[in-house]
């Protein structure tokens, strides 16, 4: 009898694995199809050819069933519900902020921004490489600066990055940098991490006492830790006579009303642009802005959106100077950062598009007025603050009331910064009011105040900071930031550049070893949650309960799916995971006083992050040959275990490999530097290859890091905001990060931060914990199974047109295949780039160009693709495979054809044609193209004119219409 909604038993009308066949692509005829198409008798027949039997895991992942969104989402809503929300006037680089509307909806809850990918392919990305522009404008206006990048992660780690680029530039040949004890707590603990790392001496001291240090560089914070806004010009120059290169931490919203650090001739000027429309979530994520002199320009960490022209001479963006970065010059990179907070970076830029100059001007200026009154009110009380020139913070001497003050402020609604036993701080914030400020002072002093008196009082004065500290030049003069103050043109701006950009919400993404998944939207929704995004990373401990349990229940999963002993979630991108893992074995082997293992070993397939992580880490890097099929050559690695037998420290490894491989000596590849002494660190970027079937745990890792924003669901965000936590073996998770404000619980004790925040980026951690509830352990398992699958299917049916590189011992690959251009290169001049951009005339962004392998395409379909879609990109590459056939043929000439002035924009199609092609064959090469057509709005950009042209700041609107 066949099974009815009337026969069927309860448990199967629930529907509780309902997600599952949301977030898997394929329907279970499409998988039959697709295992037929691969010659596989099953799914486990599949599994058992390609993953090596030695490293299956022997029994299902412990983890709960599958629960259905509403649940899950009811679930993790009662978990927000025990946060405790108040007002928060702890500042220490954490802001209340109101973030507007229309930039919330149709930004940070936009799949359109949300799920695209780093920037690579410039002519797909014009929308978010124009908001980054925005961005960069705005630093550079805001610090007074010849040039700033498009974010890092964090103002500590920005912080730690100037220190690093100090020394690169400095002339100086001093090997200690001085510290501001101004400069917050949380940036001193992650600056005094690398500098351990890097062997530098730290100096601490007052500011004004910074000149009589010898040093290669300084870090200023301005205003600093009491609120004080100091004129710096002297300071600076003094230092800089010395050689030393001059940091000044700084506030954005500060600098709109005090004079910039550019002004008073600093170096580099860096923080954080949280409070400008970014929530606080508990600590991230947040763009960190870094901004510098022309002069630096190829010695600056990360990336930096520039201008170039595209094949018409029309104005274009991409990412400039990409020479510098770690997947070009590894070990030399100037820093291991593969990710920026792009997302954060929007909407701040977006903050000031939407408010411009005037608005901000009106912003910072309430701010500030209301620290002032309070201030007024404190001093008529006898208790004038202890700083008196100042932006928005303020340090007030509370004595013997210390306590009684702070628990009084708590119970009031508010939560004050606990300076030290006899002084607490307020720092004022956007979302502050006038009674605020009536209720702060009754609780200060005693006495009732009357706020409009004070403020007439202060407002006689003209504020609180001295004329000579007065920002007199003028910001945001750029049109882009005096154009789009009404909420209409400010949507159609937004709509405007989200139509320039292709993301998941157009069609697939397969980019090798970067996981473009399904982002569900029930695993967004609680993101903006105001339980999780408005708690600051350093609100008491007692008030953040529900945090702490969704990050305890997120550590107890990632501890079952990885086999580890130890989580740490600091970590807040790929790059600072293997950071943090690097760390961790550095600080085990000194523990052991193995102070001299400093060699690396690194497979020449690794990705660039690995080396400049290792040089990070005081590292030397040794490469260890692959062999003719892509794996680690094991001869070669044993020889240099061996020969370096007394130094190694570790193997940093990715597994399954980068060349899509699971390689089947990997038990004996950790075996072998066990043996040695030294530790094993995995890679997790291809971790969605793994999870259900195998852990770095069982495959023999000591340590691993864990890209949420690939194989748990986190969106890529543009190229931001990502997480990176590290999974630890027993042994090492004494070693892992811990922090210095709000110390964590466990054997990590005492241990230094790697990012600002206790738990890194932790406001969309949500995310992967939703991720994994409605999965449930065979959910998870299952979506191994069928990225894999996928990727096998693209693999079988593109081998007869495109060599498939590299293949394990049956001839399967992971998650992910590697497909070789060379030979059409060579026959035709055709090359990957030609294919990338050719794709994009029939809606896809390329996959992975020129990695691992140079002249070569690495594709990874994930399982969130259904055949259909895996179907139209692999007839895409088989269409311009005949077209290279015609070039090869020569019925098309080898520099006039398709490939070649791919992509096409529809100003190729209006007036003449003089092509060999039609105008059909350039933007609708088959049939299916015109249902969903997506239109390049630049033609192929000039990349060596970019980099020769340097140009990194906003343009004037008539170049977009030349």
């Amino acid at each position: 009898m066949s099974i009815t909604p009337f026969s069927a038993p309860l448990s199967t009308l629930e529907q509780r694995d309902a997600f599952i066949h949301r977030h898997i692509g394929p329907s279970e005829a499409e998988t039959q199809a697709m295992l037929d198409a691969v010659g596989a008798a099953s799914i486990d027949a599949l599994i058992g050819q390609t993953v090596p039997p030695a490293i299956r895991l022997s029994a299902p992942l412990p983890l709960a069933g599958a629960k259905p969104e509403h649940v899950a989402l009811a679930e993790l809503k009662a978990i927000a519900g025990k946060n405790v929300v108040k007002k928060s006037l702890i500042g220490m680089g954490y802001y209340g902020t109101l973030t507007p509307n229309v930039i919330l909806r149709n930004v940070l809850e936009n799949p359109g921004w949300y799920t695209a990918y780093t920037p690579y392919q410039a002519e797909i990305a014009q929308g978010r490489l124009e908001a980054l522009l925005n961005y960069q404008q705005m630093v550079i206006d805001l610090t007074g600066m010849e040039l700033a990048n498009a974010s890092l992660l964090d103002e500590a780690t920005a912080a730690a990055e100037a220190m690093a680029m100090a020394r690169r530039v400095s002339r100086s040949k001093s090997n200690a940098f001085f510290v501001d004890n101004a400069t917050w707590p949380q940036t001193v603990d992650v600056v005094r991490t690398r500098a351990a790392l890097f062997g530098f001496e730290l100096v601490f001291g007052n500011a004004a006492d910074a000149a009589q240090a010898d040093v290669f560089g300084a870090l200023l914070q301005n205003p600093g830790q009491s609120g004080e806004v100091a004129d710096l010009t002297d300071l600076i120059t003094a230092l800089k006579a010395k050689g030393a290169v001059v940091a000044v931490a700084c506030d954005l919203m500060a600098q709109v009303l005090v004079k910039s650090p550019g002004e008073m001739g600093a170096d580099i000027a860096l923080g954080s642009a949280q409070r400008l429309g970014v929530p606080m979530g508990f600590g991230g994520p947040h763009a960190a802005f870094f901004a510098t002199r022309d002069a630096h320009k190829r010695s600056v960490p990360g990336r930096i959106i520039g201008v170039s022209v595209d094949a018409r001479g029309k104005t274009a963006l991409r990412m400039a100077l990409q020479t510098r970065e770690q997947h070009i010059r590894r070990e030399k990179a100037n820093s291991n950062i593969c990710t920026s907070q792009v997302l954060l970076a929007n909407m701040a830029g977006f903050y000031a598009v939407y408010h411009g100059p005037d608005g901000l001007r009106t912003i910072a200026g309430r701010i500030h007025r209301l620290a002032a009154i309070m201030a007024e009110g404190l001093t008529r009380a006898g208790m004038a603050p202890v700083n008196r020139s100042f932006f928005d913070t303020l340090t007030v001497t509370t004595g013997e009331a210390t306590a009684n003050v702070l628990s009084a402020a708590v119970a009031a609604g508010y939560n004050l910064r606990r300076v030290d036993a006899n002084t607490v701080g307020l720092a004022f914030d956007e979302t502050h009011t006038a009674d605020d400020v009536a209720t702060l002072l009754q609780l200060l002093t005693g006495q009732a105040a009357d706020v409009a008196a004070l403020d007439a009082a202060v407002a006689e004065r003209a504020g609180a900071l001295p004329d000579a500290l007065r920002r007199t030049d003028a910001i945001l003069s750029h049109p882009v930031f005096n154009s789009h103050h009404t909420e209409h043109e400010m949507l159609r701006y937004l709509k405007r550049l989200q139509n320039k950009d292709l993301a998941l919400d157009h069609s697939m993404i397969s980019l090798g070893s970067c996981t473009m998944k399904l982002n569900a939207t029930a695993e967004m929704i609680p993101v903006t949650w105001p339980e999780f995004a408005n708690i600051h990373p350093f609100a008491p401990i007692d008030q953040a309960q529900g945090y702490l349990e969704m990050i305890g229940s997120l550590d107890a999963y990632l501890r079952a799916i990885t086999g580890f002993a130890a989580i740490s979630m600091q970590p807040n991108s790929g790059a600072q995971g293997e950071y943090a893992g690097l760390l961790a074995i550095s600080r085990y082997h000194d523990s052991r006083g193995d102070h001299h293992r400093d060699i690396c070993l690194i497979p020449k397939s690794a990705h660039g992050t690995n080396p400049a992580t290792a040089q990070m880490c005081n590292m030397k890097v040794v490469a260890v040959e692959c062999d003719e099929n892509g794996n680690v050559d094991v001869a070669d690695l044993k020889a240099k275990a061996e020969q370096h037998s007394a130094n190694l420290a570790c193997l940093m490894i990715t597994y399954p490999s980068t060349h899509g491989v699971f390689e089947a000596a990997i038990r004996e590849i950790c075996d072998t530097i066990h043996a040695h002494g030294g530790q094993v660190y995995m890679d997790g970027a291809n971790m969605n290859a793994q999870v259900g079937l195998t852990s770095p745990a069982t495959i023999g890792a000591d340590v691993s890091h864990m890209n949420l924003h690939k194989t748990f669901c986190i969106p890529h965000g543009g190229g931001g905001p990502g997480m990176g936590p590290i999974g630890l073996a027993a042994h090492l998770a004494p070693f892992m990060a811990n922090h210095v404000v709000q110390p964590i619980d466990g054997p990590h004790a005492g241990q230094g931060a790697v990012s600002a925040a206790p738990y890194g980026s932790a406001s969309i951690l949500p995310i992967s914990w939703m991720y994994i509830a409605m999965m449930g352990g065979d959910g998870l398992k299952r979506a191994t199974e069928i990225a894999i699958l996928n990727a096998n299917y693209i693999a079988t049916r593109l081998k007869g047109h495109y060599p498939v590189v590299y293949s394990g011992e049956n001839g399967r690959v992971a998650h992910e295949c590697i497909i070789d251009i060379r030979q059409i290169k060579a026959a035709c001049g055709v090359s990957e780039v030609d294919i990338a951009k050719r794709l994009m005339d029939y809606g896809f962004h390329a996959p992975t160009m020129s990695f691992p392998v140079a002249g070569t395409i690495m594709i990874e379909p994930t399982e969130s693709e259904s055949q259909a879609e895996l179907d139209r990109f692999i007839d895409a590459m088989i269409s311009i495979r005949a077209e290279i056939a015609k070039i090869d043929a020569g019925q098309w000439d080898a520099e006039n054809n398709p490939l070649k002035h791919a992509p096409h924009s529809q100003a190729d199609l209006i007036g003449e044609w003089d092509r060999p092609y039609t105008r059909e064959e350039a933007a609708f090469p088959l049939a299916w193209v015109g249902e969903n057509k997506f239109w390049p709005s630049v033609n192929r950009i000039d990349d060596v004119y970019g980099d020769r042209n340097l140009f990194c700041a906003c343009v004037p609107m008539d170049a977009y219409e030349s």
